[in-house]
């Protein structure tokens, strides 16, 4: 085993006290006035309550699912560690969020009070908090890791020899992301239901029906909007590539034993996880901003921090390939770039079709002068349209990917290049989620300013930040759902490998002429509109209980429209959180019982169908949805600038029935699809055995 290995723990710890420093940062800055102080205690007292109601009952679940996976390992068809890494995958994965989030809502105010002294400063504080979510993220995610590679290799696996070692250590690694991805999803449809349903409500009553600016405090579920904010766009989002970051490298390490490359093909994918934290901590550094508030030159200052991590890890990749795998493998390296580029192709397209500094997002502000109507109508085809690129680009990296790594001489060696190209994409996700994280906080930031009446130039330049933020988010769910696409293929391959692996007499028959196969890809390839239908009913069933709270709060809270009364927050934020908790358990169920039941009755080639028919359009899906969600509210908030009319202008109105529609699909439905793809995935591979030995229709025939 090479001693390289030995820098994942550390590069984890780095990554953890580098995270720690940044927290520091910001909390060394002063929250402001005593009004800021209040608002922002408001929305940690909300973003915890709803937390813990949160994990209470996920809680439940994973008991539930550790009690089935230790009687499926006493039965034989588990290895017993699998329901123990089950439980720390979903431990980590959740803690990873919850520290994101409590950064965050200690940021919010000191942002917005940093953007009084200067833009720059502001920016400065958003970011570092990001920065912390960022790097919790990949350290606990590579910590986890590192901590069960060790154990199996030295304590429980130590005395086999090193190729059955291997291949033991990396089969049952394979299965510990199945908590990561459950423990995801709620987080991610739990707080996007939270989330959507508070800011529809709040938008639809304040903004059109009162006519009242966004962050208003007479607004009675503005305080659940920031809530949301941070449990949604924070939480969720660093729970999701939490598991994106851990399902690329096991996926990855199964396929390097597959292709034959033993414990030196398992490091390049470990150690290159530990190589891009260092990568990541350098670039942090390069970004700054002058005064300038337009969003090319925001934008311009996270886009150099991000370049220099990708190109400082493509530079590393290079002798890392050389010395694990030797010069006659050096084309794993150019899928490592394939993944590399990739990511950077997808986030630059993905702010394109989203930013309203480019034509697509401004025609579309355009059709709001005719109407809520056409600016739906506009949104839809647009996102439609931005799935083109992504799709071409993710094509292109898989066929350099597979044919670089040597998938012409061996099928093994190519779809390791796949999986390997997907960790080249999330080498660099340390610095890449603290420019997604960081949105949440300068929203979040604008409302405090807003609320407490500061100088409108906090005001423009926290909008400036939150308009850079709305894009960042969207390059930052284009680049996690390629990164799904990628690891999900990965998945996919690593899935084929363990059926091999359980019964090295089966034979799949993978034929589209297979009915089980046909009957797999329908089944697939319908989940995602099946898990987007229920995740858009469960946030237009909550939002309409906030928009008859809020409605009623107007009208019976005297003095409330004359600012002369409080709003009851605390009632909205109540509204949201039981709202989430019983809207998300139906969603998250399917993703596990879809793939059990479709093996038991049709076996593991329909299971194979399945995976293939839910990766190919839940990927579509949920960029189109990404991508229409972020048009639609950037293109709000570029008439909000000025332009069209400005605020409460008609074709503004039409814009907040756009964005509202958004809402959901950006934040709730899309992002969550990637996860749905990889959990889906997980839980085929860790029910595979159970499955094959329990189908009903390869019995009969």
């Amino acid at each position: 085993m090479s001693w390289l290995f030995y820098l994942a723990p550390v590069g984890a710890v780095v990554a953890l006290f580098f995270a720690y420093f940044q927290s520091r940062q910001v909390m060394a800055f002063p929250e402001g006035s005593e009004a800021m102080q209040k608002i922002a205690m408001s929305v940690r007292a909300g973003a915890n309550a709803y937390l813990r109601r949160q994990y209470r009952g996920v809680i439940i679940f994973f008991v539930v699912l550790f009690v089935v996976l230790g009687g499926m390992a006493l039965l034989g068809f588990l290895t017993p560690f699998v329901p123990f890494a089950f439980i720390t995958g979903g431990f980590f994965s959740g803690l990873s969020g919850f520290i994101g989030m409590k950064i965050a809502t200690y940021a919010n105010a000191r942002t917005a009070n940093a953007a009084s002294q200067s833009l720059n400063k502001g920016l400065r504080i958003a970011f570092s908090s990001g920065t912390v979510m960022g790097f919790v993220v990949v350290g606990l995610g590579l910590l986890d890791l590192s901590i069960w590679f060790f154990l199996l290799k030295f304590v429980f696996y130590a005395n086999l020899p090193e190729a059955a070692q291997i291949q033991q250590i990396t089969q049952a690694m394979l299965t510990f992301g199945m908590g990561a991805s459950s423990m995801a999803l709620f987080a991610r449809v739990g707080g996007g239901i939270f989330t959507k349903a508070a800011d529809v409500g709040a938008d639809l009553v304040g903004k059109v029906e009162a006519g009242i600016p966004e962050d208003d405090p007479r607004n009675p579920a503005v305080i659940a909007d920031n809530v949301g904010d941070n449990v949604g766009d924070v939480a969720g989002m660093g729970a999701d590539l939490y598991e994106s970051y851990v399902g690329s490298i096991v996926a990855s390490s199964a396929l390097a034993v597959a292709a034959g490359f033993g414990f030196n093909g398992v490091a390049v994918p470990m150690v290159m996880a530990a190589l891009g934290i260092l990568a990541s901590i350098v670039g942090t550094f390069f970004v700054r901003s002058g005064e300038n508030a337009e969003q090319k030159v925001l934008l311009r200052a996270l886009r150099k921090g991000t370049y220099i991590s990708a190109i400082l890890i493509a530079v590393i990749a290079l002798p890392l390939v050389w010395n694990l795998l030797g010069k006659e493998h050096i084309g794993v390296y150019f899928a490592v770039l394939s993944g590399l580029i990739a990511g950077v192709l997808i986030g630059f397209f993905t702010e394109y079709f989203t930013s309203d500094t480019y034509k697509p997002t401004q025609d579309l502000a355009k059709t709001t002068q005719t109407g809520p109507a056409t600016v739906i109508i506009g949104g839809l085809s647009l996102g439609m349209m931005s799935t083109l690129v992504p799709v071409i680009i993710v094509s292109i990296s898989v066929l350099v990917s597979y044919f670089a790594a040597g998938g012409a001489a061996s099928f093994e060696a190519g779809l390791y290049g796949v999986g390997i190209s997907a960790v080249g994409m999330l080498a660099t996700l340390g610095i890449t989620l603290a420019t997604d994280a960081y949105g949440p906080v300068a929203d979040n930031a604008g409302g405090i300013a807003e609320m407490t009446h500061m100088d409108p130039e906090v005001r423009r330049r926290t909008d400036a930040l939150d308009s850079l933020g709305n894009t960042t988010a969207a390059t930052g769910k284009g680049f996690a759902i390629g990164s799904a696409a990628l690891t999900a293929l990965a998945l996919i391959a690593a899935f084929v490998d363990e059926v091999h692996i359980i019964n090295p007499e089966f034979q799949f028959n993978l034929s589209i002429t297979n009915p089980p196969v046909l009957i797999g890809l329908f089944i697939g390839g319908m989940l995602p509109f099946l898990f987007s239908s229920m995740t858009m009913k469960a946030v237009g069933r909550a939002a309409q209980s906030i928009v008859v709270e809020v409605r009623r709060q107007f009208k019976e809270i005297t003095g409330l429209m004359e600012g002369k009364a409080e709003p009851d927050y605390a009632r909205c934020v109540d509204i949201c959180t039981r709202g989430a908790q019983r809207e998300m358990i139906t969603p998250a169920l399917s993703a596990i019982i879809a793939p059990i039941v479709t093996g038991l009755l049709l076996g593991v080639d329909a299971i194979a169908g399945l995976l293939a028919g839910l990766t190919v359009t839940g990927f579509v899906l949920a960029v189109m949805m990404a991508n229409s969600g972020g048009a639609w509210d950037n293109a709000k908030k570029y008439i909000e600038s000025g332009q069209l009319g400005g605020k409460g202008s008609d074709a503004h109105k039409a814009a907040v029935v756009g964005d509202t529609v958004g809402d959901p699909f950006k934040d709730t439905s899309g992002p969550s699809i990637n996860i749905l793809i990889k959990l889906v995935s997980m839980v085929s591979i860790v029910f595979a055995s159970f499955l094959m030995s329990s189908a009903i229709l390869p019995r009969l025939f």
